[in-house]
């Protein structure tokens, strides 16, 4: 049986969007409390009745939590220069899939009603 479990994260940051035409509001610094979920999809062990532990997601989440809570995105993050909610996906995405070979998303809930989901690729 293939199933797709979530664990989700938060963390507290502050960034700008250097990309943008002048006087868009994202173009100042601003933060954002995001929510960040995690997805991996597999074959239900007939052991544990798991995909897999949602210990184990925490466990692979943990430091990059550590390195996104409470930072300056644009400065404190290398290869965030830029993070929109798009490219901190993707980050986030490369640093998880080495640890989690069954992760199938990553979504960034930026505000209550904003996300951004990434699939790979």
């Amino acid at each position: 049986m293939k199933s797709s479990v979530v664990k989700s994260f938060t963390f507290e940051a502050a960034h700008f969007l250097p990309n943008l035409k002048p006087g868009h509001k994202c173009g100042r610094v601003h933060g954002h409390s995001f929510r960040c979920e995690v997805v991996v999809t597999g074959e239900v062990d007939s052991i544990t009745g798991f995909v897999i532990d949602f210990g184990d997601i925490s466990a692979v989440c943990r430091p990059l939590h550590d390195l996104l809570d409470h930072r300056f995105l644009n400065n404190d993050v290398p290869g965030l220069e830029n993070p929109t909610s798009e490219v901190i996906c993707g980050w986030i995405w490369e640093r998880l899939k080495p640890a989690l070979p069954g992760l199938s998303k990553v979504i960034l809930h930026e505000t209550c009603t904003a996300r951004c989901e990434y699939e790979g690729g």
